[in-house]
């Protein structure tokens, strides 16, 4: 196991004294798709000669089992089933999975529980079975409407079989989310809002719209494409993010946008820096207790995951958080919502006094970055354009 400190406000390391935990989310990793698309760095392998779906469900139930003691007693508010291509799953692998975990977790009443689909693995029975297992939320990685655009995001749909799946997921799901991407390679301003337009057709509740990046280990970053420059990148998303208001969605997080009250539960509990237990090949939990916090990511590889569950060595690496880690940590999510934080709720998740960032908070109102009015701390405009810019304030000391 790995431990590493950060220190970004040169406090010294004290005991934590948390005085109430926060919620607690479950993610469950599905590690397999189709086909790896070249912009994306998720775990997510190849499905070649077909699901090990049984044998996969079997250790993560084992996995949430050994994982037990750790949120004995806590409620669970959302689960997220993502990848990877959930949706490659069964109806009837899903219904034994969210069974098996309702048995073990004591999940609220009317808990959100999402599952991610590729429209390209669309069938109108399995979308039947997904509801009737539990899934009550549903996220379509739709990307593009434009043939040529997915094809250069080696997407394995065309925008005919993502209008499909949308119509199909309507007849069963209340409430979806339709992931899109823009600064696609090639493409222009008027594409990138037609794409909106075309998904606003639909009236889903929510979506996530977001500027494609060009991650390290991934073919793009190898081969990257031409993509538009930064002056036409931030005019898309200047149109995407006025159209969508004038629609009446709430843009609520740096990518996100809903209807009023149709909020992602589970990403929320991300930002506002709540717990998680993340079960799964690759998949990440931060877990608090009264006087310490942790950090865990379970093994990648889909096969070497399943054999070390029994063994109980699916845990690659654990990591001890220490009061700079959660100061920082909770900036850095906190501050992608764009009506930001009550100052309470950082004293709540850290345990830390407010005054210990005194100045750093100081500095980045200096900058026009951030503001501070009636107990609530929020970016500015400038500041939500700027997020990077505002969030290496607070990494100030970091390599000290």
């Amino acid at each position: 196991m790995s431990t590493q400190i950060l220190q970004p406000f040169g406090l010294k390391s004290q005991p934590l004294n948390f005085q109430a935990l926060p919620p607690l989310s479950l993610y469950i990793h599905i590690p397999w798709c189709v086909r790896k698309c070249p912009y994306c760095d998720f775990n997510s392998h190849e499905a070649r000669g077909g699901l090990p779906e049984a044998a996969y469900v079997d250790a993560l139930l084992r996995d949430l089992e050994s994982a037990l003691p750790l949120v004995w007693g806590r409620k669970v508010y959302s689960i997220f089933i993502g990848g990877g291509t959930p949706s490659l799953l069964s109806g009837a692998a899903l219904a034994r999975l969210l069974t098996e975990v309702r048995m073990r977790l004591p999940l609220v009443h009317e808990a959100e529980i999402t599952l991610e689909a590729n429209p390209g693995t669309v069938e109108t029975n399995k979308f039947a079975a997904f509801r009737d297992a539990g899934v009550n939320r549903l996220s379509l990685g739709i990307q593009s409407f434009n043939d040529a655009h997915l094809h250069a995001l080696g997407r394995i749909h065309t925008a005919d079989e993502a209008r499909h799946a949308i119509e199909i997921a309507q007849q069963h799901f209340d409430n979806i989310n339709l992931d899109l991407m823009y600064a696609l390679p090639q493409q222009i301003v008027e594409q990138a809002v037609q794409d909106v337009h075309s998904a606003l057709s639909f009236r889903p509740q929510h979506l996530s719209c977001y500027h494609l990046t060009l991650e390290p280990n991934t073919l793009f970053a190898h081969q990257p494409p031409l993509v538009p420059d930064d002056d036409t990148s931030s005019e898309m998303q200047q149109r995407v993010e006025d159209l969508l208001a004038q629609h009446g969605y709430q843009h609520y997080e740096t990518s996100a946008f809903a209807q009023p009250k149709k909020y992602s539960r589970h990403n929320l509990n991300y930002w506002q820096f709540g717990d998680y237990l993340g079960i799964g090949a690759g998949a990440h939990s931060k877990l608090s207790f009264h006087d310490k916090v942790i950090r865990q990511a379970r093994l990648k590889q889909p096969q070497s995951y399943m054999e070390s569950v029994a063994q109980g060595g699916q845990i690659q690496n654990e990591q001890l958080l220490d009061k700079n880690d959660l100061a920082f940590e909770f900036m850095m999510n906190a501050l992608r919502l764009n009506d930001g934080f009550d100052e309470a709720l950082f004293r709540e998740c850290t345990s830390l006094p407010l005054l210990l960032i005194r100045r750093e908070l100081e500095g980045a109102e200096q900058r026009g970055l951030l503001v501070r009015e009636a107990g609530r701390i929020a970016p500015t405009a400038l500041g939500r354009r700027f997020l990077n810019d505002l969030l290496q304030i607070f990494m100030v000391g970091q390599a000290e």
